[in-house]
């Protein structure tokens, strides 16, 4: 099986779950989800251990998992957001563990697990929010941000190998274009006007506003992830979606989006 069609069975697969996950059941989005977050911080805490660092990785997924449990809870009114500060001691306890670990460069190490929490539990967490925000608890809010940010990824793609030639950021991600960035963009802002004409949930202006936030922001998360790939000499997060890589690779965007997302959102309800 050549990689065009492995890659393109994959991301059907992908996208179905998701899409499903979405819209049938919120608890199936939460469980989703939930291992997403887990394994996502398991390919962090090794790309990590390959480029020589020691963060606690058991530590760092016991505390992520708990965080994105914690703020599912607090988004479906299962829990009073207060309950959340009980997580604070759990970062205490990373300061702790690493006297008796006896590691190279221990404020590092601390560092670096907790880093974790913010990359990547606490973006993942956010985004039960999102599902509860359109009228009457739908699920067009954050299916929407997903769309959006898929055809920016696509259409930038699309527009840059058909037209690209100045680079975004060469020094990080040489494939980028300013082409088909803007190609990307102005797609997704288009997309997001269909979205606004079929659900009056949001008025247009919002949607233009979250494709826009999307838009910048889903690109520099990609550009964040290679910078960090490139800082450990890794080529790929992971190899569990074939032929995209691994969680972080193909949610890059999503970890740099969704708090913005989650704030614009709350300043605008």
């Amino acid at each position: 099986m050549n990689n065009f069609l492995l890659r393109t069975i994959t991301g059907i697969v992908f996208v179905g779950l998701v899409v499903s996950s979405i819209v049938f059941n919120p608890l199936f989005f939460v469980g989703l989800f939930f291992g997403v977050t887990l394994l996502g911080l398991h390919e962090f805490y090794s790309l990590l251990k390959k480029g020589g660092k020691f963060p606690q990785s058991c530590w760092g997924m016991i505390m992520g998992g708990l965080l994105f449990a914690g703020l599912a809870l607090v988004s479906n009114h299962l829990m009073p957001a207060k309950y959340l500060v009980a997580l604070l001691p759990l970062a205490v306890i990373a300061f702790i563990a690493e006297l008796y670990r006896n590691k190279p460069a221990p404020f590092e190490n601390i560092a670096l697990t907790l880093v974790g929490l913010f990359y990547i539990a606490l973006p993942f967490g956010l985004l039960n929010f999102l599902y509860l925000q359109g009228v009457n608890y739908t699920f067009i809010l954050l299916l929407g941000f997903f769309i959006i940010l898929w055809a920016n990824d696509t259409f930038a793609y699309l527009f840059g190998i058909t037209f690209g030639k100045h680079r975004l950021f060469e020094r990080i991600s040489p494939k980028k274009s300013w082409e088909g960035s803007i190609g990307g963009g102005l797609s997704s802002i288009a997309i997001a006007c269909v979205i606004a004409s079929l659900d009056k949930s949001l008025p247009l202006i919002h949607w233009i506003a979250i494709a826009v936030i999307i838009v910048i922001s889903g690109t520099l998360g990609d550009l964040v992830e290679s910078m960090l790939k490139r800082s450990l000499n890794c080529k790929d997060s992971g190899t569990l979606l074939p032929g995209h890589g691994g969680i972080l690779d193909r949610f890059d965007a999503v970890l740099i989006s969704a708090p913005l997302i989650f704030v614009y959102i709350q300043l605008i309800k």
